[in-house]
């Protein structure tokens, strides 16, 4: 899928941080952005500490976000000034430990001592100037492979990877640990949670019962689930506009799933908890990432195929894709190869994310795969043995521009990846990250998935996905 969008609400704890090590002459602006650079790369708790307590006390609870996100990081340098006025500067940086650009915004007052008034710090697509040589298919994988070695030792990587050429797998490994209580290293037929990559599935069920003459497109919801609470939103919100995020239709995830979170156990318990809820725009203006939405899809699949969600995947999808390994079932049932996901408590130690964990995956995310079953699923879908050609390209063709240069079809992203167009998903969560491409151009498919923070997976896809060769 394409580079996600963020804005680290950590950095702007750092907004207000003052530094004096600029040459004078330099605009205000671009003074404090140099200044809080050189703090935050230096990393220090105690020196970012000082400057808080001077600057933003109400910040300071936000200071472990700070260093987790500099120790992921590895920190930034700047790659070119785009606008420096004595009140705005605005830069690209790059990564210290990945290909992934960024541009940083600051806003300062007019008058001494020109605190910072706005700083943002958005992910966008590596800019055509700064475009990455493409690279021998065996260097790209030489140069994955050393990547995956020092990302482990660094304790950035957990996880397993397999690239294929054609149908043929040319890498695959695994690497760090699936427990690191009961030094379990990871396999291949290791099962990693995939978080949003879920929606893949669920897209490809909608289209089937598209294909199958059972659900229209340009059909309101409303038209499957009769009884929805709301019906401004299910005589108004499409199929359509549920597939590419452009219902309106909102998230799931706040003090209202905190609150019920294990005992939201099917899918029609989502729908009684969100579907009183107003829309937030008006459906079809615009884009916005909405998992609820994809809830939707689910109780929709329900009602149309007269079968549970998860019994619907498993026949019409898993099985015809020889993916034995998938699956959702709850967290409190055993899954022998199953890894245990690990999210970073504070700079230098991680735990596991039990605590953050839904009673089960749902056809909005959250079930669990491994690197060899979502090959397979990626050969299964080029191979029509899912949908049928015409079908296939609706399901992936990008639909609406999504921020950061990116498309979104029907549950899968269109990217550039530097010329290289790949469509699939990623997913992430506290403890889990994944990322499928498949390329049809050059042939390549592209599937990582580590038990660790995003962005563990993202940065080794999206790494390899930029040197391989385009054809």
């Amino acid at each position: 899928m394409k580079k996600s969008l963020w804005l680290c609400a950590s950095l702007l704890a750092a907004s207000a941080l003052l530094f004096s090590q600029t040459p004078s002459g330099v605009p205000s602006a671009e003074q404090q952005a140099r200044g809080w650079l050189a703090a935050f790369n230096g990393g220090d708790r105690e020196t970012l500490k000082a400057y808080l307590e001077k600057n933003r006390p109400s910040w300071l609870e936000h200071l472990d976000d700070e260093l987790g996100f500099r120790a992921q990081t590895g920190g930034f340098e700047f790659e070119k000034i785009e606008e420096s006025a004595a009140t705005r500067f605005v830069a690209l940086l790059k990564e210290k430990d990945s290909d992934q650009f960024a541009r940083l915004t600051v806003e300062v007052e007019t008058d001494p001592p020109h605190r910072i008034t706005k700083m943002e710090l958005w992910a966008i697509p590596t800019p055509a100037e700064f475009a990455i040589p493409r690279q021998s298919e065996s260097d790209a994988i030489n140069g994955l492979r050393k990547r995956l070695d020092q990302s482990t030792a660094a304790d950035r990587f957990a996880g397993a990877v397999l690239v294929a050429k054609q149908g043929r797998i040319i890498f695959s490994g695994a690497y760090g640990l699936a427990d690191r209580d009961k030094k379990i290293p990871n396999q291949l037929d290791t099962q990693f949670r995939i978080g949003s990559m879920n929606k893949m599935f669920t897209a490809v069920s909608v289209l089937q019962l598209v294909q199958a003459g059972k659900i229209q497109l340009t059909g309101p919801f409303g038209k499957y689930l009769t009884d929805y609470a709301n019906k401004v939103a299910s005589s108004k919100v499409t199929i359509h506009e549920l597939l590419t995020h452009t219902g309106g239709t909102g998230d799931i995830f706040g003090p209202e799933f905190d609150a019920h979170r294990l005992e939201l156990r099917t899918l029609n318990d989502y729908v009684k908890l969100y579907e009183k809820r107003p829309l937030e725009f008006e459906p079809g203006s615009r884009w916005q990432y909405s998992n609820f939405g994809f809830l939707l899809l689910g109780a929709v699949i329900e009602k149309v195929s007269g079968e549970s969600y998860y019994d619907y995947v498993r026949e019409h999808v898993f099985q015809p894709a020889g993916m034995s390994s998938t699956d959702s079932f709850p967290e409190d049932q055993s899954v022998p190869r199953r890894s245990v996901g690990y999210m970073k408590q504070g700079r230098d130690s991680w735990k596991p994310n039990t605590d953050t964990l839904p009673y089960r995956g749902t056809s909005a995310g959250g079930g669990y795969s491994t690197v060899e079953d979502l090959h397979r699923f990626a050969a299964a879908l080029q191979a029509h043995k899912l949908l049928d050609a015409k079908h296939t390209d609706l399901l992936v063709k990008g639909k609406v521009d999504t921020p950061g240069g990116g498309k979104y079809a029907y549950g899968f992203g269109e990217s550039d990846e530097g010329g290289m167009v790949c469509y699939g998903h990623g997913g992430g969560a506290p403890g889990m990250n994944g990322d499928l491409k498949i390329c049809p151009q050059s042939g390549y498919v592209i599937v990582v998935l580590s038990n660790l923070d995003p962005p563990a997976a993202q940065r080794v896809s999206d790494y390899v996905a930029a040197r391989l060769p385009v054809k």
